[in-house]
């Protein structure tokens, strides 16, 4: 069966998520998420992406872009695949590739939904267990969206600008944010979109976009939630 073709438009931004193969380690020491980071960053500067959020997950991560024309998110993925598994090939003395086929890809109408899906990508390792707070995870993007880290990599968007002045202001009211659970529709919504390339966003958000793209788009409408992974 042919692969259904990628639509990425310019000045969107997109939830991305990459799974490892057969869901097994894609980072074995914390050496590598340093290897992934370099690595995407030059990509994120050859291509001209914007990176607004991620975390690095052991056997996924999830990225939050907008590019500025239609291939630059496929070519920063394609960049860091290549530059990543040849890198922890050569250290680890193995073959093959880490990762599981292609990249998901969920446009997202910033509007609705830009800070709950950030929200969503850096409290991966809390819904995981792994700590009890995003602060208390190194590899994700809350260390400068929420702490004031300053990481290269990231350009904050136009929607978490908007929450404050000046930069404490806007890590105040990040912060503040997190004292509410994202819901439980919100969540499958979040999941459903990201597991099938659907647009999140309105009916406007979906016209739009149908109408830039000249075609018909596959959509979620929000509903009963049902159960899933968490991811």
């Amino acid at each position: 069966m042919p692969r259904k073709p990628r639509f990425y438009l310019p000045d969107i931004p997109y939830h991305i998520v990459q799974r490892s193969n057969n869901r097994t380690a894609c980072f074995f020491s914390s050496s590598d998420f340093g290897i992934y980071i370099n690595a995407l960053t030059d990509a994120l500067q050859t291509f001209h992406v914007q990176l607004h959020a991620f975390v690095l997950m052991t056997n996924h991560v999830h990225l939050l872009m907008t590019p500025s024309d239609s291939q630059g998110i496929s070519k920063v993925m394609q960049s860091v695949g290549r530059t990543y598994v040849r890198a922890i090939n050569g250290l680890y003395r193995r073959t093959g590739t880490l990762w599981e086929g292609r990249h998901k890809a969920s446009p997202i109408n910033s509007e609705e939904y830009l800070l709950i899906c950030q929200r969503y990508i850096e409290l991966n390792p809390v819904r995981a267990g792994m700590v009890d707070h995003p602060s208390e995870y190194r590899w994700s993007s809350y260390q400068a969206n929420g702490a004031g880290k300053a990481i290269r990599c990231l350009t904050p968007h136009p929607t978490y600008l908007s929450l404050g002045n000046t930069h404490t202001e806007r890590q105040h009211a990040y912060r503040e944010l997190f004292n509410c659970n994202i819901s439980s529709e919100q969540l499958h919504i979040l999941r459903d979109c990201l597991n099938h390339n659907y647009l999140m966003g309105n009916e406007r958000f979906k016209s739009d976009i149908e109408a830039a793209l000249n075609r018909k788009l596959g959509y979620l409408k929000p509903g009963r939630p049902w159960p899933g992974k968490n991811e």
